[in-house]
């Protein structure tokens, strides 16, 4: 039903009392350059009476001019308004268009496909629910599909729509479709979404976007406009955690204090117990004030003002929470960055970060990885060149009150900023946070050891001494490879025959260390490298007491074993357990692939998280070929050469 027939129909204040109770759906169109975002989105709008007499006219002149479909009306006019979009036939900027169905309401944001406008992509991504990613049945999957899906993925959004456009193109073929949809599943194996949807459609002929596609009667599912009434996004938002970045403090008269801002997450009400981050004092909700009035609870994402029962000193940047459930405070911060300058990002910089409604300036303290977007392998680079990806370490002059990205997006996100130029040149999400149990009790915390703390070296035992009591050289053997590649059988067996010859020798698995040292730690991507960390750490304590340690563990990234060797110093010997991901699967007693691939857990490695092999490994062991015996001697070979155990 159109505008006009609504408002005939319902009247004026029914109408907006009726659209207002709609739900919204904010949603982007991205893909490479030429799959038709701007078609796609100006059929849309066509086909579902959304467009305004005075500027379909409009667009109907413009296409004289700028069109590309001959004497019909060019459709992406309608979205691309810019002089140099329409001389050119692409979009440059994001373009956001409105409209509403007797269902939703929407939010479209248009998104460039060059890559040089990565940086706008990611902006119109940022606030979204749904995206929907075109590909071009004539070209298929390209790189730039992968880049945008990524950084969709990147920036939290749960829902896909695989829009496979130009289908009138290759004569409606379902099996270029199949081939299509294959290709793209087997990359987005690799990306954290939880729902993806394919439509074959033809937004120039308008088939499968509002209406159903007669070319292609295989097709059985929904159209595009269909889906997007009917996905479910209500449960995407976090009510659970309660999250208020405060942004301004109201101050009327003597008798009012009130704290201005929009909840990032969860539910707040009155009488509620709260805690101000980072003083980590408490109080009780007394009010929550609207412009319409007061409310008994609000919740994500309203705008309010609270007010407390007491006097606490809250400023804009400061944090209202509940007390069992905050946020962890760290001046070190953990995230994945999009480089939007032309200028590379290298460590040691140092821009202004702003989270929330929080500001303070911050350092580049390591540059760990950067992201390949087209394999979604993580590379080692001295840099983060303009529209790259990577993992990054900042180290903030004052702590933040936040949560990993995944968790919440409101409270998880920051950008960075020249300090000289005051341009935004990054987009940073935070990783997964761990918090600590007197977060509370400091105005700040720092994870680096090394800057607070100096060592004073008061032993009287030396370490050769150790050694000498011993009768032995120490060594930490680190063991890594695919789970259930035969890691934790090489290294009891290794144990075994060491303890024979009369050598102290520990080892340390992913059982021993999850139950006892590690058992605070999840299995996040942060909390894995943790996990190998304090492995490491402990494997050097035991070295410097003349105790040598067998390390089984994953370990599926290079630079963490890289650290690792780094911990550890001298001793430090990698063995790469190598076998392939079919062989290990097989050996898989308890289920854990199925599991994994049947999408009941998440982050095992060699399914949906990466496993980076060893290039030169100290000891290649081919645990498909060679028997375990046959491996053990391998290793004890290399010991007796490295002068580690006598002949």
């Amino acid at each position: 039903m159109s505008y006009s027939n609504q408002l005939d129909e319902l009247g004026i204040e029914r109408y907006l009392e009726k659209y207002g109770e709609r739900e919204m759906l904010k949603l982007l169109t991205c893909g490479s350059v030429d799959d038709g975002k701007s078609t796609l989105i100006g059929r849309l709008l066509y086909d579902s009476e959304q467009v305004h007499d005075d500027v379909l006219a409009a667009t109907t002149k413009a296409s004289t001019k700028f069109g590309t479909t001959g004497e019909e009306i060019d459709l992406a006019l309608l979205v691309d308004g810019l002089q140099a979009e329409r001389e050119q036939g692409i979009t440059i900027d994001v373009a956001y268009r409105y409209f509403a169905t007797d269902r939703r309401k929407f939010v479209i944001a248009d998104c460039p496909g060059h890559v040089q406008y990565t940086r706008n992509m990611a902006t119109g991504a940022s606030h979204c629910d749904l995206a929907i990613i075109l590909i071009d049945a004539r070209y298929g999957v390209l790189e730039q599909t992968h880049r945008h899906s990524f950084i969709c993925a990147l920036l939290g959004i749960q829902h896909f729509v695989i829009a496979v456009n130009k289908m009138d193109l290759v004569d409606y073929s379902q099996d270029r479709f199949d081939e299509i949809r294959d290709a793209y599943s087997e990359f987005a194996a690799r990306l954290n979404v939880k729902d993806i949807h394919f439509i074959p459609m033809s937004a120039l002929r308008g088939e499968n976007v509002v209406h159903r596609g007669e070319s292609m009667p295989w097709f059985q599912g929904s159209p595009l406009l269909d889906h997007l009434e009917n996905v479910h996004v209500a449960s995407d938002r976090n009510l659970v955690d309660l999250r208020f970045p405060v942004q301004n403090v109201l101050r009327p008269n003597l008798d009012f204090r009130g704290y201005a801002g929009t909840l990032a997450s969860g539910v707040v009400r009155v009488g509620d117990e709260v805690t101000a981050l980072p003083s980590g004092k408490t109080s009780k909700v007394k009010t929550i004030e609207t412009f319409d009035g007061k409310l008994d609870v609000a919740f994500a994402p309203m705008a309010v003002v609270l007010t407390l029962e007491d006097e606490i000193d809250i400023s804009r940047g400061d944090m209202i929470a509940t007390p069992n459930n905050a946020p962890s405070l760290a001046n070190n911060v953990e995230a994945m960055v999009v480089w939007f300058d032309e200028k590379p990002l290298t460590s040691g910089q140092s821009f202004l970060i702003k989270q929330a409604s929080a500001q303070t300036s911050t350092t580049v303290a390591d540059l760990r990885y950067r992201t390949n977007v087209g394999t979604l392998r993580r590379e080692s680079a001295p840099q983060l060149s303009m529209n790259e990806v990577g993992r990054i370490q900042l180290e903030c002059a004052r702590p933040l009150a936040a949560d990993a990205y995944q968790k919440n997006r409101g409270t998880g996100a920051f950008i960075l900023i020249d300090r000289m130029t005051n341009a935004t040149v990054g987009a940073g999400m935070i990783v997964e946070r761990k918090i600590a149990k007197d977060a509370l009790a400091r105005r700040s915390e720092s994870h680096d050891a090394r800057s607070n703390v100096r060592l004073h070296d008061k032993r009287k035992v030396s370490v050769d001494q150790r050694r000498q009591r011993l009768g032995q050289l120490p060594f930490t053997l680190w063991i890594t490879g695919l789970p259930r590649s035969g890691k934790s059988s090489l290294a009891y067996e290794l144990e075994h025959r060491l303890f024979g010859q009369d050598k102290f020798v520990q080892v340390l698995d992913g059982e021993i260390l999850r139950m006892g040292l590690n058992r605070d730690l999840g299995f996040s991507g942060a909390d894995r490298w943790e996990n190998q960390r304090r492995a490491a750490e402990l494997a050097a304590l035991n070295q410097s007491m003349g105790v040598s340690t067998i390390v089984a563990l994953v370990s599926p990234l290079g630079f963490e074993r890289s650290q690792a060797r780094e911990i550890v110093g001298d001793g430090f010997i990698e063995i790469f357990c190598d076998a392939p991901l079919e062989v290990c699967e097989q050996r898989d007693d308890d289920g854990l692939y199925e599991r994994a691939r049947a999408g009941e857990i998440a982050n095992v490695t060699g399914i949906d998280a990466p496993y980076e092999a060893p290039e030169a490994a100290d000891v290649q062991l081919d645990t498909q070929h060679q028997t375990l015996e046959q491996n053990v001697q391998k290793v004890i070979d290399h010991l007796k050469q490295r002068g580690l155990l006598d002949e």
